[in-house]
């Protein structure tokens, strides 16, 4: 029976080409990390430092600073943050009742970039021009342009709207401002974002809650530059080709659909027919980053408050680096330990643990390089802490299965035969264990907040990594190790010695 199971395994096994291809595999990964330049790992704030803002709520002119307004933006700033790729930043709230504030920590160097996206209300308005003008010009909006537009639209441009355009000087920064003055049911008076342009705005026939969709796309016409594409739910799709349909016919600036962000408007198309597809682009010169964060901004919604921006701050990593290099010894030390004692104890055949930990080793390190370059992770103390359990993971893999091929040798078949029969039994048990940490680590990583998702992310990833190894690296090589002389009559050093397996011979007993 054993005979018949050894032959039959042995044509379906195939260890040198196994490991020939899991060795391929590692060192194309290697190149290709090499050539997408991923050839550090990224660490956390807690290990290289970073920036931290804190943002101080003021209500708009839409909203009042209340407990869920501020829980709220929490959450869609974290959502902008986490849209970068930005892993292991920290958005919270500070403090109690409407005096909380929000401190926003980030890992590396994106920090100002973090600041500007986080800090847009990015309220998002479709409005009808009723006038524009050069921004510094100190001129009244009575043209023959404006009072059509005025007779176009109920509000009309009343003598205080005009005294407002006129004394507007949008080359002054401070009225670049925006934020709470933009109130969608009242017409507005407000600057182009770079100053050039001053405009009467009617009411807002659109409103940013009504984007299904946003995206930065390529401006394929326009030449080189890139553009926000939006897409509209049932109810704005109604309301901009009902806008574009009215204003087509009116002579400039009426006919000019003003696209305003956090009071701004960010560009004032003229429309020359009826856009009825439920959808629209915002351009302005912007580069591919600038688009990218706009799309992101108004995909996950406008803050219910606007933010006055407090001090930011660069975090020091030095704290960060004592405990990495603690982690590391700490690591180091039981890396070293677990080998020592597969040396000691089984010999030769610890040249196996050896293996499979070096394996597993370099192929978490490229894990960890190329999640941190495509989804931004990046390795925690938290992490470390559960890349170093992770290694009792290991361990206890081939230890399961050395123990139970050293039982079938006792057991009186050959090396051989041994390692085929003791992995049909070992590998049930080894999938279980490694299951159970795969089930908490979820748990931990859904139910969890803070540091200890690292940790599980970490541990998730290493026990698949594990799995990995021990099916394509450790079964193999000790397939392998098995058919030489050495391993297979039992040499004194091989943990194959029939002291090492504690049989007593006849000369013994004798």
């Amino acid at each position: 029976m054993s005979a018949n199971i050894s032959k039959a395994t042995q044509k379906q096994s195939r260890p040198a080409r196994t490991i020939a291809i899991l060795a391929l595999a590692l060192i194309g990964f290697s190149v290709f990390a090499g050539l997408a330049s991923a050839t550090k790992i990224k660490l956390g704030l807690d290990l290289r430092g970073g920036t931290s803002v804190t943002l101080t709520p003021r209500g708009t002119a839409g909203g009042q600073v209340t407990s869920a307004a501020i829980d709220q933006a929490v959450s869609i700033i974290r959502q902008r943050v986490n849209s970068l790729g930005v892993a292991e930043s920290e958005v919270s709230a500070q403090g109690s009742g409407t005096n909380r504030q929000i401190v926003i920590s980030v890992p590396g160097d994106t920090g100002d970039r973090i600041v500007k996206l986080v800090g847009q209300t990015a309220e998002l308005r479709f409005r009808q021009a009723l006038a524009s003008g050069a921004g510094n010009a100190k001129t009244t909006s009575t043209t023959a342009a404006s009072a059509k537009a005025a007779a176009s639209y109920p509000t009309g441009v009343t003598a205080a709207l005009d005294a407002k355009f006129a004394a507007l000087d949008c080359t002054d920064p401070k009225n670049r401002q925006g934020g709470s003055v933009d109130a969608p049911t009242d017409a507005l008076v407000t600057c182009s974002r770079d100053g050039s342009t001053k405009y009467i705005l009617a009411p807002a026939e659109l409103l940013g809650s009504q984007v299904s969709k946003a995206s930065a796309v390529l401006d394929q016409q326009g030449g080189s530059g890139w553009m926000v594409s939006l897409t509209f739910n049932g109810s704005g799709t109604k309301a901009f080709a009902a806008m574009t349909t009215r204003i087509t016919s009116l002579p400039a600036p009426a006919n000019q659909a003003a696209i305003v962000l956090d009071g701004l408007v960010v560009s004032s198309p003229r429309i020359i027919e009826a856009i009825t597809s439920g959808s629209a682009q915002i351009s302005g010169n912007f580069t591919q980053t600038d688009a990218t964060d706009l799309a992101n901004v108004l995909k996950y919604g406008a803050l219910p408050l606007a933010f006055d921006r407090g001090e930011v701050q660069q975090i020091s990593p030095t704290l960060g680096a004592d405990q990495l290099h603690a982690g590391l010894i700490a690591g180091a030390l039981g890396l070293g330990l677990v080998l020592l004692y597969s040396l000691l104890y089984y010999r030769g055949l610890g040249v196996v643990s050896v293996g499979s930990l070096a394996v597993a080793g370099g192929i978490t390190y490229l894990a960890f390089l190329l999640l941190g370059k495509y989804i931004g992770f990046t390795l925690t103390l938290a992490g470390i802490a559960g890349a170093i359990v992770s290694i009792g993971i290991t361990a206890d893999s081939f230890i399961v299965y050395f123990e139970r091929l050293r039982d079938e040798v006792r057991e009186g078949r050959s090396l051989r035969t041994a390692v085929e029969t003791g992995w049909q039994r070992a590998r049930h048990t080894i999938l279980v264990a490694d299951f159970v940490s795969l089930i908490a680590s979820a748990l931990l990583y859904f139910f969890a907040v803070g540091g200890v998702r690292g940790f599980a992310f970490t541990l998730g990833l290493t026990t698949f990594v594990d799995l990995f190894v021990v099916f394509f690296f450790t079964k193999p090589l000790v397939t392998l190790l098995a058919r030489l002389p050495f391993y297979a009559h039992g040499g004194p050093l091989s943990g194959f010695s029939a002291k090492s397996l504690g049989v007593v011979t006849g000369k013994e007993v004798a």
